[in-house]
């Protein structure tokens, strides 16, 4: 095994270690085989990337970190600003269990039911705790709300971290960063519900404006950088990529809204976004050459 593996072995080994969790356990959260997850560490096989971002979203750490060592990033997926990832407290590991409990059943209660829908009794059902525990972690449940956003910022970054890298082509790479945040599927319907729920959120109390707007910058610098590689990597720049990044993430999230409302299909909406990027990105550069 090269010596990149390893290390990222070891690193997968520590957050195992660091969960509070036995092997078998975060396999069983991982839904993979435990014997998949011993072979990967004792080398006999690679971890695929959705093994990473799930395994990084059981253990609480990033896909960065389990790659690199850190959660700072270089490559095609600009790092979010510490204040929009998940609250990291200085607590035991029972505890950073607990609170991630807490934060991924509301997720998915907020994303399947609406914020205004969910008590935190509900909260409390769903991952077999009191409210009074619950309130032990989160004061109010606009707090749980805000720190479900977050982990949606997380979840994308760690996707993005653990696909993008290894796409050479700056084209596919953008096509498949694009594909990553379509709202398909549970997971992606479901952190496309809460994306949704903050702008309606922010648009009548500004109280969590920038935690959205560090967010949604992130997203929206990647995508003008991963727009700015395919045009130096043609040579030619027909537009400026931060209009172009506006247009783009702009035509996402309406078609979004669209899917989420049943007037579209997540493929139906995939197919106008591949078209975009054939229009204004890859056919014009093709044309200048």
């Amino acid at each position: 095994m090269a010596s990149n593996e390893t290390q990222i072995t070891e690193r997968v080994r520590a957050s195992i270690r660091n969960s509070g969790m036995a092997q078998r356990e975060v396999a069983r959260h991982m839904g993979l085989d435990e014997t998949k997850l011993s072979k990967a560490l004792n080398g006999a096989r690679r971890f695929h990337p959705e093994e990473l971002t799930t395994l990084a979203d059981v253990t609480g750490v990033t896909v960065n970190w389990l790659l690199s060592g850190s959660d700072a990033a270089e490559g095609p997926s600009v790092p979010p600003p510490a204040m929009v990832l998940p609250t990291r407290h200085p607590e035991n590991n029972e505890h950073a269990q607990k609170r991630r409990a807490i934060i991924e059943a509301a997720w998915r209660l907020f994303a399947r039911r609406g914020y205004s829908a969910v008590r935190v009794a509900d909260i409390a059902y769903a991952c077999g705790m009191s409210t009074a525990a619950i309130h032990y972690y989160f004061p109010s449940k606009r707090e749980i709300f805000a720190e479900t956003l977050r982990y949606s910022v997380k979840l994308a970054f760690d996707r993005q971290i653990a696909e993008l890298h290894s796409i050479p082509d700056p084209v596919l790479r953008l096509r498949r960063l694009v594909e990553l945040q379509l709202p398909a599927g549970e997971r992606g319907r479901a952190e496309f519900s809460i994306w949704l729920q903050t702008w309606a959120d922010v648009a009548v109390d500004d109280s969590g404006r920038e935690n959205h707007a560090q967010g949604y910058g992130r997203w929206l610098r990647t995508v003008e950088d991963a727009i700015r590689q395919c045009q130096e990597a043609s040579g030619f720049a027909p537009a400026s990529p931060a209009d172009l990044a506006m247009e783009l993430t702009s035509l996402i999230d309406g078609l979004g809204i669209k899917v989420l409302t049943g007037l579209l299909t997540s493929d139906q909406m995939h197919h106008q976004v591949e078209s975009y990027i054939d229009r204004h990105i890859v056919l014009s550069q093709g044309s200048a050459a």
